[in-house]
């Protein structure tokens, strides 16, 4: 039997909030600032090339990728990739790249407001560790936590495989209520 639900766990990215500008738009804009002109959509397929090949072996994504998706399109000059990358890296940190969903403050003041408590780890998913070091921190059983994200295996299932209550949280657009709404969808996808 589940017990009350006393602390809430939440993926921040694509939960909470979002990237402003796409992140091949981000890299180009600081590429320019350095001098090069690289076409947004060479770098946003690096990016993701990058992105896949290293989040097996490294979960957190940092400046090593960064390197590697401007090596991708050509860049090889050391110092400016560390430039490149250093920038960027310092850029994702700050406010400025982010935008906050319209629901989050909402949400967040409301679960407050209930007396739930919110706790981050600093352990990247899918590694289930997250979850277990975070309910440590909370100290209460699993079946008291709850934990809110956007991705089906890195937030729901692994959360439930440890007794937590998972919540997926997908944009509507990902949505389907039933399979007749997927011709008009990819219609759209197809434009």
């Amino acid at each position: 039997m589940r017990g009350p639900v006393r602390w809430v766990l939440w993926d921040v990215k694509d939960t909470l909030l979002k990237v402003r500008r796409s992140v091949g738009e981000q890299y180009c804009s600081e590429a320019e600032r350095a001098g090069l002109k690289l076409p947004a959509a060479q770098v946003e397929t690096a990016f993701r090339q990058a992105y896949r090949q290293i989040s097996r072996l490294f979960p957190n994504y940092g400046r090593a990728q960064v390197r590697d998706t401007f090596a991708q399109c050509g860049v090889d000059d050391p110092a400016l990739l560390d430039r490149l990358a250093n920038n960027l890296y310092h850029n994702f940190s700050g406010p400025e790249n982010w935008e906050v969903f319209p629901d989050s403050n909402r949400t967040l003041k409301f679960c407050t407001a209930l007396g739930l408590k919110q706790e981050e780890a600093g352990v990247a998913k899918p590694d289930p560790g997250i979850f277990t070091q975070a309910l440590v921190r909370c100290g209460v059983p699993a079946s008291s936590v709850v934990h809110v994200g956007d991705h089906y295996v890195n937030d729901y299932l692994i959360s439930r495989s440890l007794d937590c209550h998972g919540h997926l949280d997908v944009p509507p657009q990902h949505r389907l209520q039933s399979l007749d709404e997927l011709p008009a969808r990819l219609k759209l996808d197809a434009d």
